[in-house]
């Protein structure tokens, strides 16, 4: 039986208040109210539930207090507000410290890429991958359906550091109900093709898988892998998982050539000396006010399913045979 598709920030939250039920080490910590399971975790756990208000700094130096002191800390509110508005309470007070004294810090940002399509890009976040990317000792976790940033939940737990989970804020269709992709590999194997593959993360998986099935439909199998973790996936079996193509992908809902999902994996085929050409594919670097439907908006930035389609056309005839 498929299951229902449910907010990838429900199903994660649920999972954080049954574990507090049993388990006196966790605590929330929240910049934001919107949510049913945050009040049902307030009313169960007032002693280890503190809402900070609008003051991201003052969210990141508690959580850190509270994970000095032993707590497992989750620490929520949306994406460019949890990772921009507070990004050297982040460096400092968890990167940095955590070089030195052991904590388990996990940031929850709501909100990824357009995924408030209707709030325009204040509250969109473009940026974000790239930012936490960039801060020593960080996890960067990018789920595409609910089941995976369910099954994040005990990664976090058993994992010290911080880390970022990169919620998107829509309801998105259920990718994994057969089998649960393994949290500890970072990356999931979709399909295997001939000589490209497509390597996304968050949303653009769904954009990935459905511009497979239409090269497919034309006699066209491509490749495509779901990194869901950007900086602690397993390097040799990602490796071992590319290496038979001639030309990569990336896909992801940020910009394009700022340090994102591309930046990493440029480095990856140069560092693991990959016979393979990348083709980054991302939103091109520049802030829009229109409004619109998600995959409308796609389209007019680069990344829609169509303006996939073409650009693949170019490469791919680019490519050695």
């Amino acid at each position: 039986m498929t299951c229902q598709p449910r907010a990838m920030r429900d199903v994660f939250l649920e999972q954080v208040r049954k574990a507090m039920g049993g388990d006196q080490r966790l605590f929330f910590v929240s910049a934001d109210f919107g949510s049913p399971v945050l009040d049902k975790i307030r009313a169960d756990f007032p002693s280890r539930f503190v809402n900070v208000g609008i003051a991201e700094q003052n969210l990141i130096n508690i959580s850190a207090g509270l994970a000095l002191e032993g707590y497992i800390v989750f620490a929520y509110a949306i994406a460019p507000f949890i990772t921009m508005r507070c990004y050297e309470q982040a460096r400092v007070s968890l990167a940095l410290l955590s070089e030195v004294r052991p904590l388990n810090v996990n940031l929850i940002g709501v909100g990824a890429g357009y995924s408030y399509v209707v709030s325009g890009p204040t509250h969109q976040c473009y940026e974000d991958i790239t930012l936490m990317r960039a801060l020593p000792n960080f996890q960067l976790l990018s789920p595409a359906d609910h089941i995976t940033a369910e099954n994040l939940f005990n990664h976090c737990t058993e994992n010290q550091g911080p880390k970022y989970l990169r919620f998107d804020a829509q309801v998105l269709p259920v990718i994994y109900d057969q089998e649960v992709p393994d949290m500890e590999i970072g990356f999931y194997v979709h399909k295997k093709g001939d000589r490209i593959c497509l390597i996304a993360t968050g949303y653009l998986l769904h954009t990935a898988l459905e511009v497979a099935e239409r090269l497919s439909g034309g006699g066209e199998e491509v490749g495509v892998i779901d990194l869901f973790n950007l900086t602690n996936y397993s390097a040799d079996q990602l490796e071992a998982a590319l290496k038979s193509y001639t030309g990569l992908v990336s896909l992801e809902e940020g910009f394009r050539g700022r340090g994102g999902l591309d930046s990493m994996l440029f480095e990856f085929i140069a560092r693991r000396r990959l016979q393979a050409t990348l083709l980054n594919l991302g939103v091109e670097p520049a802030y829009r006010f229109e409004l619109g439907p998600r995959a409308e908006l796609h389209e007019q930035v680069g990344i829609g399913v169509q303006s996939i389609l073409n650009s693949l056309r170019g490469f791919r005839e680019s490519l050695p045979m």
